[in-house]
């Protein structure tokens, strides 16, 4: 493998575990709209509350007629409220403060305007040169238009970035964007896969 130029990160997965944050968020409102609330144990609905854009989780869990009052409400919920759901990936500060020597780091997210209130809750915008979410391209991932966007804004070439993801619609936008990708925890299998941030560390240190 040649070098590394770049780093892009998902967020919900990979830089947090979110699953509480965004039941929770997607729970309040099928609540205000008297929908039965989405479980853990509903792993399919539950694993799409935590990796597509609030448009497709809404789309799938809404009727046609509800589907528009709900994107008007949650345009009026502060996802800070959530944050406290939010737990930080194990070693990351450590990793993305040593990363952030070498190499720009970049975030490609199906989250929309939530992303920036959570890096500064926790002190971790610093880190990142550009960050592409939902309200910046016309199709959320699986489409590739985050990863292009992302690598066109720190300056690099797609075969030159790594994608850290956490699900099939990230290692999808990966191969449609020509980008490298490595699979991060157990949820999707990829060529090169980490289970945590020190192996990552590992990986760029020591690459295949």
């Amino acid at each position: 493998m040649s070098r590394i130029d770049g780093v892009i990160f998902d967020c919900d997965g990979v830089l947090f575990e979110s699953r509480a944050a965004n039941l929770a968020y997607y729970n309040r409102i099928l609540e205000q709209f008297s929908y039965p609330l989405v479980t853990q144990e509903q792993r399919q609905r539950a694993h799409l509350c935590h990796t597509a854009s609030s448009p497709v989780v809404l789309a799938e869990l809404l009727d046609e007629a509800t589907l528009g009052p709900a994107l008007d409400y949650a345009a009026t919920l502060d996802f800070r409220e959530f944050i406290p759901f939010m737990q930080p990936e194990p070693h990351l500060r450590e990793v993305l403060e040593e990363l952030s020597r070498s190499l720009p780091l970049a975030i490609a997210t199906n989250r929309g305007g939530s992303l920036m209130p959570i890096l500064s809750h926790f002190g971790l915008d610093k880190y990142f040169q550009t960050l592409v979410t939902s309200h910046d391209v016309a199709r959320p991932k699986p489409a590739p238009d985050m990863l292009l966007l992302a690598v066109q804004r720190l300056g690099l070439k797609g075969d030159r970035c790594l994608f850290i993801g956490d699900s099939e619609l990230d290692q999808q936008a990966a191969r449609e964007a020509g980008v490298r990708f490595v699979a991060y925890g157990d949820h999707v299998t990829g060529e090169q896969m980490v289970t945590n941030h020190l192996q990552l560390v590992d990986f760029l240190n020591n690459p295949i």
